[in-house]
């Protein structure tokens, strides 16, 4: 399968030019992971993405998307999905351009872990349980802590999501779109502006539920095709109510590739 197969044209994206603030809105308002950065002549010069936005704490910025972007790999049509893949894993980047050529960057497209997840060939899966793949580092939330905490955690450790637990047992997730959908990547940092208690939101208010999850014997092939039914990025692995581990999409591609 070629990314020709499978990408998304005409994607929303910013030029360098653009202010980040406005570059956040549109990630937030349409639940997108990134967007390509063009210039003038839609040229691509790189990405933005939800964790850089997420650095943004104020709520009117004249700081512009240049100098936040990342530069990633551009494809292009006829690059196979499962080189773009392995590209990603590489760049630790959930989206690449899709160009004309690689001698021509005008931009045709995204292409996006999800999409690549998506075409996973179920019957080609190895036959593991996510036991052996899981991250067993969890970082966790409590439901009692401040979404100020939770959110610095995310930043500077790039987490997507953490679960939230309540004496050790898994009651939900708070993901990085949650926290960006309901506006709070605009809480100021600068905590004598900031508002008590808005700097004293819990976390539980942004929580959503339930936490999907799945014991250390289930096969990989069963954990993609629970993320695949719900639509989420990550599941837990539980076992007696306490988490072991957590399986992301990247974990699971990477099973799937072997590596």
């Amino acid at each position: 399968m070629l990314v020709e197969d499978i990408f998304s044209r005409d994607p929303l994206y910013v030029e360098d030019s653009t202010y980040l603030t406005k570059a956040r809105q549109l990630i937030r308002d349409n639940h997108v992971r990134g967007l390509p950065v063009v210039d003038s002549r839609v040229q691509v010069l790189g990405v933005i993405t939800s964790q850089d936005v997420l650095r943004i704490t104020s709520t009117k910025s004249n700081v512009t998307v240049s100098g936040f972007k990342v530069q990633v790999p551009a494809v292009t049509g006829d690059t196979d999905v499962l080189d773009a893949a392995r590209i990603m894993l590489k760049e630790k980047s959930n989206l690449l351009p899709v160009v004309e050529s690689q001698e021509d960057k005008t931009l045709r497209g995204v292409v996006t872990i999800i999409d690549i997840f998506k075409h996973l060939d179920i019957s080609k899966v190895p036959k593991k349980p996510i036991g052996e793949i899981m991250s067993t580092k969890v970082v966790t939330a409590r439901l009692d802590e401040p979404v100020t905490k939770v959110w610095d955690r995310m930043v500077e450790r790039d987490f997507t999501g953490l679960p939230m637990v309540r004496d050790e047992k898994p009651m939900g997730i708070i993901t990085r779109f949650d926290i960006l959908k309901r506006g709070w990547a605009r809480i100021s940092k600068e905590s004598e502006t900031r508002p008590v208690e808005r700097m004293q939101l819990p976390a539980e208010k942004l929580m959503s539920s339930p936490l999907y999850s799945l014991g250390p014997t289930a096969s990989v092939a069963e954990a993609i095709e629970l993320m695949l039914k719900h639509d989420v990025g990550r599941v837990s692995v539980v076992d007696e109510g306490r988490i072991m581990g957590i399986v992301d999409r990247s974990d699971l591609i990477k099973c799937y590739l072997g590596e």
